[in-house]
């Protein structure tokens, strides 16, 4: 097969919903395929030593779900960290970037503005026609845009879908009078357009806009939505934008191949998030994470998410059955009208061992199952249309925990309660139960008992990334919904709080036109670090001050250089290490 039909063959296999995608820890040779039963139908592409990805056909293999693979070979699915609009067509506000010491290194004697640094955003594309995403000259400062989206131009080299635009076509571009006759990539949501031009908007002539990496170049992945039978297994509601892990690990690998160890450094900008997981820094996505973080001249910053009040975790400490303490936990998920379905995780601790039983708002109850191998188990009610698959994985492959799947189809409005039972004999047994995102959720669905730790999103707990949360900068509090700290392990996230409330960005607007407006929320954070990162790097890199710098040191930077408060502890759940000062690394560089 040569180069254009391994593209085309896989292509298809990467788009298609009738083929299914895998992930694997290992190298997947062809003695470990049953080709006996993909009769050859499969792509696999190894992304590193320890990370693969599989395309089967769909019919060949056994239903999606724990009873037949192990969890992380399945892809999680992503949401945006989503934006809330305050204003629109308003003046820039640069406060938030004073308050942050962005504004004085980026004055004399440093004047920092991002210049030989490489901002990675892997999102819903970018508005390449605006104003603040071009030089002076009008040329485009985005050195390539990946849109996965867009299968009819050729992939970037190695890659299989999708259309690669380099700089030279997007200049071409920007000079017709219609630029999208030859560039076609658009944002038709404007997440990304929003989260770059905060990082890195282009400073205007007129002071009008400013990002915080003004001269910094750009590398954009638009991610493609992910496939159907993915959504209709997690229960997603239908207009919700979701992305799977396969197409962000190939975004990583493909935006890695940018960064230039000591002469152009990569920092990797990740406003996504997904409340499937471990919470404590081991999926796939965040172990790839944490490789390319340990080399040189990758910074990663991560966003916490904006989950930290919306009731979707709970917390308990169980006494085994039988101790004088020991009762059975319940847990209460109030289900909105409307809601089509959801799916939730019970992790424990090992050798810690839970069973479990479910009664509906009528009053119907799944009987209590002790669980000694890992199986799957439906029920279907009698007086409720609602179906629950209960999964069980008694050790989870890469925590070597207790992992329970709870899929909701068509749930009854009202209380749920979920009944959790310790069996074994070990005091003070800790569980957590996470509900999805909540995005991901059709109605107001909630725990009646939440608690609002651990409530960052994943990839946030990966341990090389920079992981921010949101506070208020005009008034010095934690922005409400902020996901927190710590890990589900007790490792310390996040890292730092930077600015994430009424922060100026650019909105859509016709073409040629800075449409300035205000937005919340973590990806807004989670952009301010990602310039002041890209500040630091230019400083450390390209002008040769420290030019070995991986992600954790520059983590260990700012973490030094940070605000805090005398009356608060440290490290801190809802703060981090403290609040993002790039004038406080500085001086602390300097020793002032």
């Amino acid at each position: 097969m040569d180069i254009g039909e391994e593209i085309n063959s896989c292509r298809e296999k990467i788009l298609s919903n009738d083929y299914s995608d895998w992930i694997t820890d290992f190298e997947l040779t062809s003695e470990l395929i049953n080709l006996d039963t993909t009769e050859g139908d499969y792509c696999y592409r190894q992304v590193d030593d320890t990370l693969g990805l599989v395309f089967t056909k769909r019919d060949s293999m056994n239903p999606i779900g724990l009873l037949n693979y192990s969890y992380q070979q399945l892809p999680s699915l992503f949401g945006l960290q989503q934006l809330t609009t305050n204003a629109i067509n308003t003046e820039f506000d640069s406060s938030p970037l004073v308050e942050s010491g962005i504004t004085r290194v980026q004055r004399e004697p440093l004047n920092l503005s991002g210049r030989g640094t490489v901002l990675v955003f892997i999102d819903t594309g970018i508005d390449y026609t605006n104003p603040v995403f071009r030089n002076s000259d009008g040329s485009s400062r985005i050195i390539a845009i990946w849109d996965q989206t867009i299968q009819s131009g050729q992939p970037p080299e190695g890659f299989w879908y999708g259309t690669q635009y380099l700089r030279e076509e997007i200049n071409r571009a920007l000079e017709n009078e219609n630029p999208y006759t030859l560039v076609p990539t658009k944002d038709e949501n404007g997440h990304g357009t929003a989260v770059a031009s905060i990082a890195c908007g282009s400073r205007m002539s007129d002071r009008t806009y400013s990002g915080v990496a003004y001269e910094a170049d750009i590398l954009v992945i638009k991610l493609k939505e992910c496939k159907k039978y993915l959504r209709e297994y997690y229960l997603l509601p239908e207009d919700v934008p979701a992305y799977q892990s396969t197409d962000i690990i190939m975004a990583l690998e493909y935006a890695d191949g940018y960064a230039r160890s000591f002469v152009r450094p990569v920092i990797f900008c990740m406003a996504l998030g997904t409340s499937y997981g471990s919470h404590s820094g081991t999926s796939p996505l965040s172990n790839y994470i944490n490789r390319l973080g340990e080399k040189r001249s990758r910074v990663f910053v991560i966003g916490g998410g904006n989950e930290g009040n919306a009731a979707h975790h709970y917390r308990g400490d169980l006494s085994p059955i039988g101790s004088e303490a020991g009762k059975m936990e319940e847990i209460e998920i109030r289900v909105g009208d409307g809601e089509k379905g959801f799916l939730a995780e019970i992790w424990g601790k090992s050798p810690n061992v839970f069973s479990l039983a479910i009664r509906t708002p009528g009053g119907e109850e799944i009987p209590n199952t002790g669980i000694r191998i890992d199986r799957g188990v439906e029920y279907q009610f009698v007086y409720e249309k609602a179906m629950i698959t209960v999964s069980y994985a008694l050790v989870e492959g890469t925590t070597g925990d207790e992992l329970i799947t709870l899929r909701f189809q068509n749930p009854t409005p009202g209380i749920w309660t979920i009944l959790l039972q310790n069996e074994s004999g070990l005091k003070n047994a800790p569980v957590h139960l996470w509900l999805p995102i909540s995005e991901f959720l059709s109605a107001e669905t909630y725990l009646l008992r939440p608690n609002p730790e651990i409530t960052m999103t994943i990839p946030a707990y990966a341990q090389s990334a920079i992981t921010t949360v949101t506070y208020n900068s005009y008034n010095n509090s934690v922005y409400v919904r902020s996901g927190r700290g710590f890990s589900r392990g007790s490792e310390i996230k996040p890292d730092l709080a930077a600015p994430g409330v009424e922060i100026s960005s650019i909105f859509r607007g016709l073409p040629g036109e800075v449409r300035v407006g205000k937005v919340t929320g973590a990806a807004a954070s989670t952009a301010m670090m990602t310039g002041a990162a890209s500040l630091f790097m230019q400083w450390a890199v390209p002008e040769k001050n420290a030019s070995y710098l991986k992600s954790s040191e520059v983590k260990n930077y700012f973490i030094r250089g940070a605000i805090r408060e005398e009356n608060l502890t440290y490290p801190n759940r809802l703060w981090g290490f403290g609040k993002l000062s790039l004038e406080g690394v500085f001086d602390s560089l300097a020793g002032i």
